[in-house]
């Protein structure tokens, strides 16, 4: 079965904070190797149909010193899809 529309706007979501975060440990000279995003979501009980919350949790490599974690975290918080999300582009729809 495939993913839903609903788990690719997430999964989106979390491989742009895994792309930013690789990108981030690349620049400091830390190998990716046990780099991942796992991300999970709760939909909105009320209408409209909407996601509600979504939690991500970055496995970093136990490489990267602790004095480096805040910095992850700053440059993953602000992947594209995420500034996306805080700054909503406007959607037409139309029929072709």
């Amino acid at each position: 079965m495939a993913a839903t529309p609903t788990e690719l706007f997430v999964a989106s979501l979390a491989s742009c904070v895994a792309f930013y975060a690789g990108r981030y440990l690349t620049r400091h000279g830390v190998c990716r190797d046990g780099l991942r995003v796992a991300a999970e979501f709760d939909m909105a009980t009320d209408r409209p149909a909407r996601v509600a919350a979504v939690r991500l949790r970055i496995a970093v490599p136990a490489s990267l010193p602790e004095r480096r974690r805040p910095g992850l975290v700053a440059v993953a918080s602000h992947c594209t899809v995420h500034n996306s999300l805080h700054q909503p582009p406007d959607v037409g729809i139309e029929i072709a």
